[in-house]
């Protein structure tokens, strides 16, 4: 899959570690027992870390959306500034350690990623704000991606962020051994049906930036390219998408197959599309032929294997 293993950063309590402001944890078992097999976890606890121990006053963000303050509920101490130290220093650190990813908890003030509790003047909340650190991370590092635990419980939203890091540790791969235009194209050309299965639209936008890889800089050039990968990559998948997906890598091998198989496989490729079976059903059956026929091409695409089989993903979308 990759090079070198995954590296995530990740909420400290979502590991079962008792840091939160009650003394207790949020432990995620999918997190800790399933993915954590595949990656190497960098725990991070923003406010045990800055000095606020365990337990502590529970705290809440104030005033400004765009700069909040962290402060605490019955006493009301202001713990922005300590806060904020412990960011800038962690992030430096975190900067050295190659991150693919990032899973943040849901909620908190200091790393919820979005929809956190803000409260004006008055005392009154809405949803608009985002933790402090989680904040700071996601301005220092835009292309990792990031979820919130909480979010991953949803399919969908689990195979996208699953998927996202795997390609991101492949991005990361490529730049770190150098981007020639020869490399950029082979890792373009096998992410080509990954990349339609979330925007086709991106998809030709970033064919149209490798056709002009020679007019830019190599430096600026991996950057620009980098970027829009994930930002097509944040796309969401759809049945209609991948179903247009099948139907192309279909069209590699269908004179090839019989009258009887070739139903079969439009039979399955329909059930999918009428939402009756999962991804993985018509998927199995593709990747059989595609194996029986040697087609290279397709045997080389992402799509067909993005992460670890035994996540499962797409059994369940």
């Amino acid at each position: 899959m990759t090079t070198v293993p995954l590296r995530l950063g990740i909420s400290r309590c979502l590991l079962g570690d008792e840091v939160r402001f009650d003394g207790g944890h949020k432990r995620d078992s999918f997190l800790t027992d399933i993915f954590g097999r595949y990656v190497e976890w960098v725990p991070v606890c923003p406010e045990v870390e800055a000095g606020l121990g365990t337990p502590r006053e529970a705290m809440r963000l104030v005033g400004d959306p765009q700069n909040p303050r962290l402060v605490t509920i019955k006493s009301g101490t202001d713990h922005t500034r300590a806060l904020e130290t412990l960011t800038t220093n962690r992030i430096a650190q975190l900067m050295e350690l190659d991150l693919s990813g990032y899973v943040f908890k849901k909620g908190s003030p200091s790393c919820g990623i979005e929809r956190v509790r803000l409260y004006n003047e008055d005392g009154i909340p809405n949803r608009n704000g985002v933790g402090l650190f989680a904040r700071a991370f996601i301005e220092q590092f835009p292309l990792i991606p990031v979820e919130e635990e909480g979010r991953l419980c949803e399919p969908t939203l689990r195979e996208n962020f699953i998927e996202r890091v795997f390609c991101y540790r492949r991005w990361q791969d490529l730049v770190q051994s150098g981007v020639t235009r020869r490399a950029l194209v082979q890792f373009h050309t096998i992410h080509k049906y990954l990349l339609l299965a979330h925007s086709p639209q991106q998809y030709e936008v970033l064919g149209r930036l490798v056709g002009q890889a020679e007019q830019h800089r190599p430096k600026e050039f991996a950057h620009r390219y980098g970027e829009l990968f994930m930002k097509a990559l944040a796309v969401k998948a759809t049945v209609r998408k991948h179903v247009n997906v099948l139907q192309h890598i279909l069209g590699y091998f269908k004179q090839r197959l019989g009258a009887h198989e070739k139903a079969e496989l439009l039979g399955v490729i329909n059930d999918y599309h009428q939402e009756l079976t999962p991804l993985v059903v018509p998927l199995t059956l593709i990747k059989h032929y595609v194996k029986i026929f040697d087609v290279g091409y397709i045997l080389n695409q992402v799509y067909l294997n993005p992460h670890p089989k035994e996540l499962m993903l797409r059994n369940h979308v």
